[in-house]
Parts: structure tokens; C-alpha cells; sequence
């Protein structure tokens, strides 16, 4: 086999069939190493051109180590664990796949968002615990009726906000970039204002953006006492954007009536946090982006990208600028 062009640094999915397919379709000889540290990836991917990379960190030491390294691609939106800086000092090209699981994304919004307003789970305990008495649940507005306010206007937040318009719900959104909404009729139900407005007016606050030194934690105690008593926060973006502790207190004292989170800040949630025993919290295990068809377009657009890089053409779907 030829040199090893393409090198999957880790990967915690069933199989790579999907992986395998596109790189001997392309003809590029490729390996799976499973590496947890910087060390690893230098060990264990000499001679790469591309990778697929889904946790281990890519730093400027990785970058310095591997000077074949010309394209990295993270399974999935966020590029958390790549220095971006040193990756484009060293001339490599970061790709994301921020596609695959987007409607999958804006649906667990949703179901969090009507399990939380729906007191869905509170309920079914309820029962479960041999009462029943929907008075226990009170109150609950009518969606059509509360205000959802949306903290990023990406792909997944307008998909989202399509659901909770068709709902009759009235849809408040910011975010840095508004053009792309304003300009299209498609959209002109969504009302563009400041965070600040959003977190004031807002019933439902959900969050579709990514993380950065900019916004982490930007959901704190400040922030929760912002916002209307009784509003709930919905989070599928990434947990870093959210202070738990200040979430467990707001859902404690009552000033927030509830949260959804598919995300958080140490995954798996530690049996210590707070969340758990926080009042009317809806917690999934980062599922939101998963269907069978999401996760076989993720390893497939994730593969492809690769292959590009090897190539030298042109990235679908880059991160940062060379």
C-alpha cells in the first residue's frame, strides 16, 4: 500500500465503513490510530497530509511535529480542540462539517423546549410515583402565546426558528451577522434585536452558537437575572456557553421556570453537578446531532473533505482563513 496520506486521529463511532468507502473509492491509503494527547497524534500520524479528527487536540506542538499536516477536519461543527492560530501560522487548513445534523439539531431543541414548557418529564414522574394531578404541573402557557428568543442565526438556529414559528410562537433572535435574515423574506417573521433585548423580552431562550473566549459562560448569574422570572433556557449549542452552578441556583430559587441541555460543560455530566438536582431540567446525552442518517452523512462529508485536502482542492467548508 502506498504511503499513508490521510490519518483518522480518533474516533469513538461503531465502524468507519462510511470513511472506507470514500478513501478507497479516492484510491488514498488511510489509517484509524485511536490518540488521546498531543504525543499520541505526533507518534502515530508522521507523514500525514489530512486528518480526520473528532477529540484529540491538534496544538501548535502537533502542528510543528507533522510538517506534511496540510488539512484537518473535525467530525462535527465545533473545532474546540484546534488551535486555530497555530494551525494557520502553519499554513493548515481547518474544515468543519457543520451540515449533517442540522434539522436533527433544531429538533431536540424543540423537544426540549416543549418538554421543559410541557413539564413533560415532571409529569411522567408524577405518575410514575402513583399521583395524578395535573394541578402539580401549573403553570403552563400557551405556546402560541410566549416569546422564543434565539442566541445565533446559523443554520441550526433558523431551522429552529421555523419550528417554533410553525407553533405560533413569536421568534426574537441576535446574532453578530443579522444580513442574512434580513435580507430574505423567508425570515420576516423573525424579529432582529441585541442579546440585551433578547434576554429581557424572551419566554424561551435557546442557544445555536459556538463557543468562543468571547461567550464562554455567557449564560451567568448576570445574565439569568436578566431575563423574565419563569423563562426557560434551552442549550444543543456547547456546554462552555453556560455557568451550571448559576443555572442550578436560577432553577432553585425559582427565578428561571426551567432548562433543557443536551450539552455540558464536562461531559459525562459529573455526578456532583449541581444540574442533577436542579428543578424542572431536561438533560440528554450531547444526542442532539444523532440520527442514522445524520451520522452516516457526517463520516461520509468528513472523509470527503479529507480527500479534498489531499487532492489540493478546494475545501468545502473551511474554518479558517490561509
Amino acid at each position: 500500500m502506498a504511503d499513508t496520506k490521510i490519518f483518522i486521529t480518533d474516533c469513538d463511532h461503531a465502524n468507519i465503513n462510511e470513511e472506507k468507502a470514500v478513501f478507497d473509492k479516492a484510491g488514498i491509503a488511510y489509517k484509524l490510530v485511536q490518540c488521546k494527547t498531543e504525543d499520541d497524534v505526533i507518534a502515530n500520524c508522521q507523514g500525514a497530509v489530512a486528518v480526520c479528527n473528532q477529540y484529540a487536540p491538534l496544538t501548535d506542538k502537533v502542528f510543528s511535529a507533522i510538517p506534511t499536516l496540510k488539512t484537518v477536519v473535525r467530525y462535527g461543527v465545533g473545532v474546540d480542540n484546534v488551535d486555530l492560530v497555530a494551525a494557520t501560522k502553519h499554513g493548515v487548513q481547518v474544515c468543519n462539517v457543520p451540515d449533517y445534523g442540522t434539522f436533527e439539531v433544531a429538533d431536540q431543541a424543540l423537544a426540549l423546549m416543549m418538554a421543559v414548557t410541557r413539564k413533560v418529564c415532571q409529569a411522567n414522574s408524577q405518575v410514575k410515583e402513583g399521583r395524578w394531578d395535573y394541578a402539580e404541573m401549573a403553570p403552563i402557557s400557551r405556546l402560541s402565546t410566549i416569546t422564543v428568543g434565539i442566541i445565533g442565526l446559523g443554520r441550526i438556529g433558523l431551522a429552529f426558528a421555523h419550528r417554533v414559528h410553525a407553533l405560533g410562537c413569536k421568534v426574537i433572535g441576535y446574532d453578530i451577522y443579522t444580513d442574512h435574515v434580513k435580507s430574505n423574506t423567508e425570515y420576516s417573521y423573525i424579529t432582529c434585536c441585541s442579546e440585551e433585548e433578547v434576554l429581557k423580552n424572551a419566554d424561551v431562550i435557546s442557544l445555536h452558537c459556538g463557543l468562543n473566549a468571547d461567550n464562554a459562560k455567557m449564560m451567568n448569574a448576570k445574565t439569568f437575572s436578566e431575563m423574565k422570572k419563569g423563562a426557560m433556557l434551552i442549550n444543543v449549542a456547547r456546554g462552555g456557553l453556560v455557568d451550571e452552578a448559576a443555572l442550578a441556583d436560577a432553577l432553585k430559587s425559582g427565578h428561571l421556570g426551567g432548562a433543557g441541555i443536551d450539552v455540558t460543560c464536562k461531559e459525562p455530566l459529573e455526578a456532583d453537578s449541581p444540574l442533577r438536582s436542579a428543578p424542572n431540567i431536561v438533560i440528554t446525552p450531547h444526542m442532539a446531532w444523532y440520527s442514522v442518517q445524520a451520522a452516516s452523512d457526517l463520516k461520509t462529508k468528513c472523509a470527503e473533505e479529507a480527500v479534498r485536502g489531499v487532492l489540493g482542492e478546494k475545501a468545502r467548508c473551511p474554518v479558517n482563513k490561509l
